[in-house]
């Protein structure tokens, strides 16, 4: 269930920054009694960065496929970078 504070606790930053580090999710923040704030840990916001970088280059690839790109077999693909680096 979703953290909601209002804007006043901020005043507790080590409060705050102790229930997200624990939580591992948001804590909304709210001014008179309406949504303001989002207030994330570093990890998760890292994170969340990562899954919206991931979910947009997914997306990228398919819509390349959807307007006729070509598929490569994955060996293929691995065997050229191989020799490509020498690895």
């Amino acid at each position: 269930m979703p953290q909601i504070r209002p804007v006043t606790d901020l005043r507790n930053t080590n409060e705050i920054s102790e229930l997200c580090h624990a939580r591992k999710e948001p804590v909304f923040i709210t001014k008179n009694g309406y949504g303001d704030l989002v207030v994330l840990s570093i990890e998760a916001y890292e994170e969340l960065m990562e899954v919206l970088h991931t979910d947009s280059v997914i997306r990228e690839a398919e819509q390349e496929l959807a307007n006729g790109g070509e598929l490569t077999d994955a060996r293929e693909a691995l065997s050229s970078l191989r020799k490509k680096y020498r690895l």
